[in-house]
């Protein structure tokens, strides 16, 4: 170096330094990404992505041959600088001060910083075409890089430091719904409410899902001959639960299609009512929805009664109301009052009834009542009042203003429910 020319001895260490920061972003670059992306970029066959997942699959060569670079190159270039401040300005110690800061800013600046930034903000589009360049170093300085990692793996080893251990990264629920929250525009709306509520389902059972024992369309079996026709000509679903005299003393379910059909074959007797029956599936309280879902294709059942430890009936769930759960509500459900139809009004408000389950409520008017208590709007409006309104009572739950319009000795019957200001002011999403 010395019979070179002192611009060409400048030059080489700003070459130094340009291969000394390649060293540094791509150290930055590989660690910074993302291996599921990654991933995904080898199974589009996406250039430098299989290359790069090797590199990454031995880390530990990966950092060496990185570092041993980028090391040597940091420890060169003092000397190069420092070698020709001297033979430039002369031997005094003012010369030497000068030329070690400036080293140091050059080294920190362009051979550390910048690049790791650099690295940091763009890992995917540096990471895949480095990797072309550190594979063959790689294998070059493979000999040098066993050398360096046999003394680190053994002082590891007397740490007790398991490396093998972290490398399968695995991602927990909530970092999956974080990655789908701050998913933004890649992903559609209702696409990204479908995952979270999925996500939703872990924690849901059958009573959070269910129709409540209110709500059930239910036939009484004593009822005179002439309403049960009646009911079964007006009735709003194929499938009817059926009981005799009281609703916890279920006999099975009725198919309607298949009832009116023998109808018309022959005269209709409760007898042959009876026959038609078909036995009832009950499920127990609490049952996770999952595993609900589960027992729904084992027994290839469509309705399930649910049941508490006594034996009494708490409401009814099907398969919909799962789905719906999921990418909301789609079925043919209880008509609702018919000014609650199209949900808010003008002024907004709107009015539901009482026995109206808390997550369809939420689903439906988009709003945020608490669902890790009772079940239903009534539920939670007695639980916070602690007594049955005798007259019209407002209260206020959350940021959501509720007045009790209609009620009796035994629960709330109607409710009108006003838009919060939060949910006023926003705009409506699209998909």
């Amino acid at each position: 170096m010395e019979h070179l020319p002192l611009w060409a001895q400048v030059g080489a260490v700003f070459v130094l330094l340009f291969v000394s920061g390649f060293f540094s972003i791509s150290e930055t670059a590989m660690m910074a990404l993302n291996r599921h992306r990654l991933k995904h970029l080898v199974t589009k066959g996406a250039f430098g992505a299989k290359t790069t997942q090797g590199l990454l699959a031995r880390t530990d060569e990966l950092l060496g041959v990185i570092l041993i670079g980028n090391n040597l190159l940091n420890t060169v270039i003092p000397v190069l600088t420092t070698s020709i401040a001297l033979r430039t300005f002369g031997s005094n110690n003012l010369v030497l001060s000068v030329a070690t800061g400036i080293v140091a800013f050059l080294i920190i600046v362009f051979a550390e910083i910048t690049p790791k930034i650099v690295g940091a903000t763009y890992p995917e589009k540096i990471a895949l075409p480095a990797g072309f360049i550190i594979a063959p170093l790689m294998r070059a300085l493979k000999p040098v890089i066993w050398f360096v990692n046999l003394f680190s793996n053994a002082i590891l080893a007397l740490l007790h430091i398991n490396t093998k251990g972290g490398r399968d990264q695995r991602l927990s629920t909530e970092e999956l719904r974080t990655i789908v929250l701050e998913s933004g525009s890649f992903m559609p709306t209702k696409h990204r409410s479908i995952l979270l509520n999925l996500f939703d389902l872990e924690n849901i059972s059958v009573d959070d899902v269910m129709i409540p024992r209110r709500r059930i369309e239910s036939l009484d079996f004593d009822a005179p001959f002439e309403d049960i026709m009646r009911q079964l000509e007006t009735c709003y679903h194929n499938k009817l639960i059926v009981y005799q005299g009281d609703i916890d003393r279920v006999l099975g379910v009725l198919h309607v299609r298949k009832t009116l059909a023998a109808l018309h074959k022959q005269e209709l007797e409760r007898e042959t009512l009876r026959e038609l029956l078909t036995e009832p599936y009950f499920v127990p309280s609490g049952t996770p929805v999952f595993q609900q879902l589960q027992y729904f294709q084992e027994t290839r059942q469509r309705t399930a009664l649910v049941v508490d430890e006594y034996g009494e009936l708490q409401g009814m769930v099907t398969p919909e109301d799962i789905l719906e759960e999921l990418i909301g509500e789609f079925t043919t459900s209880i008509p609702r009052s018919a000014g609650s139809r199209r949900g808010w009004n003008e002024q907004g408000e709107c009015i539901v009834a009482g026995s109206m389950p808390l997550r369809e409520l939420n689903r439906w008017l988009q709003l945020n009542l608490p669902t890790d208590g009772p079940k239903t709007l009534n539920g939670l409006i007695l639980e916070t009042l602690e007594e049955i309104p005798e007259g019209d009572v407002c209260v206020r739950i959350g940021d959501i203003p509720l007045e009790v319009m209609q009620s009796d000795d035994q629960a709330i019957r109607t409710v009108k429910v006003f838009k919060p200001r939060a949910l006023a002011a926003a705009k409506p999403a699209r998909d």
